[in-house]
């Protein structure tokens, strides 16, 4: 590596910074992935082969506060903070504006250099190496001993759970407090599982989110996406299915690399979709499938390309009597007995609901369904949401028993059960994501009104097309606030990352 890229460097332009880290990020990829073309075509290599991230870091020495109004963009307090990076093609409008803000703030330089993190050989692979097919078992063998693999212990979630301790720095400076939620290392692992989840390369994803529990959406999604694919005057500039398949709208031309998509054999665990818009400003829409373990999984990687915002729709159980099919239900609680989050974030911390999404919500619904005020309490209610890790939580004793569902559900207030919206709430909240959720109710298995093949199948058509519509104006409703608005004050902990 060229030695102007080793030295570490001090910036006090954006632009600059980016253009360093990018440098230094390149010669390691390259570095690294000659190095792995010699070893699989059969040259024996003798010594380890080794490239490490690029740093960003920032010395702050006064106790000077930023604007108390910011959500982002600044410091706790006086330090040295600093985070390893990746991607720098990928993020660099984010990181742009991340160093952007702290020039602003603090009116200190940023330091970009070589860390002592070593970029595992899996994160340097180019989308479609298939590197490891190619090479005999003996051969896969030796990786370990001449490359660096990924390692779990330097992608772990202490940042964003709030378990993190400072180390001093690798000269005994110091303490080396984070600047970002995550570190290059995990945010290259998300990266990759994205892929296989999705089956789709992150530079697809937008940045709002639809999460849905039913393949009904999906299947409205694609229709709805190839009708704005051919309409010249759309907003929208390319969709994106599994395999990443891209349909450019009439009248743009195709990409470099648009003719490599492939639809799959089969979909992958929770094919995502993309309704491309410039900026990335745009929408995603994921099937998680049913259930929290889904949730989770997906949450904890989509939210290292720090979206800004996700949203939940998908159906549930009214437990309401006066409630309706097809009627909506806006959660503004949760009671959280999904139970894959437990050790991560503790059930007594509560998930409040965020304004801004809570406005946009009710804001779509009125404007859709052309109803409001005491009418629009027809049909959309507001109340806390159940999330159980048991789908099969109506066979649970409902007589003589100490605690049965009916009585907890009952005691927490709750208008409506499902398997994944506090799941993503909750993962919103501890990943500093702008999170809401907007369900229909399909059936009500307290009051004895169960899916029915037909009336099932009738209420999907019925309704499907209107709830989509919704999340979607809510997204429109959305990009036009602020992203310090958007991105609440209420996300932030008490010695808050600087970046967003």
């Amino acid at each position: 590596m060229h030695r102007t890229l080793i030295t570490t460097q001090s910036f006090t332009d954006a632009e600059a910074a980016l253009a360093h880290a990018k440098a230094i990020y390149d010669s390691g990829i390259a570095h690294l992935r000659q190095s792995l073309q010699e070893f699989v075509g059969g040259r024996d290599l003798t010594e380890r082969v080794r490239a490490c991230y690029p740093f960003v870091r920032v010395r702050v020495d006064t106790v000077e506060r930023a604007d108390s109004r910011l959500a982002f963009g600044f410091v706790a307090g006086p330090g040295v903070y600093e985070t390893t990076l990746t991607r720098p093609d990928l993020f660099r409008h984010y990181l742009r504006e991340q160093f952007r803000l702290l020039l602003q703030n603090h009116g200190v330089a940023l330091e970009v250099g070589l860390s002592n993190q070593p970029i595992p050989v899996h994160f340097s692979f180019a989308e479609n190496d298939h590197i490891e097919g190619s090479m005999s078992r003996e051969r896969r063998a030796r990786l370990s001993d001449l490359f660096d693999l990924p390692d779990l212990a330097a992608m772990d979630d202490g940042i964003a759970n709030g378990t993190y301790e400072p180390q001093p720095g690798a000269d005994g400076g110091p303490l080396r407090h984070p600047l970002a939620l995550f570190t290059a290392p995990r945010i290259d692992y998300s990266l990759h599982r994205l892929r296989h989840y999705t089956g789709t390369v992150p530079e697809h994803f937008q940045n709002y989110v639809l999460f849905t529990n039913y393949q009904f959406y999906i299947d409205e999604f694609v229709r709805l996406g190839h009708e704005l694919m051919a309409d010249e005057s759309s907003e929208y500039v390319a969709f994106v299915e599994p395999g990443n398949v891209v349909t450019r709208r009439t009248g743009l031309a195709a990409e470099p690399g648009d003719e490599l998509g492939a639809t799959p054999p089969r979909l992958p665990q929770m094919p995502a979709y993309h309704l491309k818009r410039h900026g990335h400003s745009g929408i995603t829409m994921v099937n998680i499938g049913v259930g929290p373990s889904n949730a989770k999984t997906i949450t904890d990687h989509i939210a290292v390309l720090r979206p800004h915002a996700w949203l939940m729709l998908g159906h549930c159980a009214g437990l309401r009597n006066t409630q309706q099919l097809g009627d909506y239900v806006l959660a503004h609680g949760y009671v959280r007995e999904d139970h894959v989050l437990d050790e991560e974030l503790p059930l007594w911390v509560p998930i409040p609901p965020l304004a801004e999404i809570q406005v946009a919500l009710e804001s779509a619904v009125a404007e859709i369904t052309q109803l409001s005020g005491y009418e629009l309490k027809k049909i959309m209610r507001t109340g806390t949401v159940a999330s159980t890790d048991n789908r099969n939580w109506e066979l649970l004793p409902f007589r003589n028993a100490q605690s049965t569902p009916a009585r907890r559900f009952s005691q927490s207030r709750a208008v409506a059960l499902d398997m994944e919206s506090a799941t993503i709430a909750a993962n919103g909240f501890r990943l500093r994501v702008p999170y809401g959720t907007l369900l229909c109710v399909s059936d009500k298995p307290l009051h004895g009104e169960i899916k029915l093949p037909g009336m099932a199948n009738h209420f999907y058509r019925e309704r499907v097309d209107q709830h989509l519509r919704i999340g979607m104006h809510a997204v429109d409703l959305l990009r036009q606030q602020r992203l310090d608005q958007l991105h609440s004050r209420k996300l932030r902990s008490f010695a808050e990352v600087a970046f967003q």
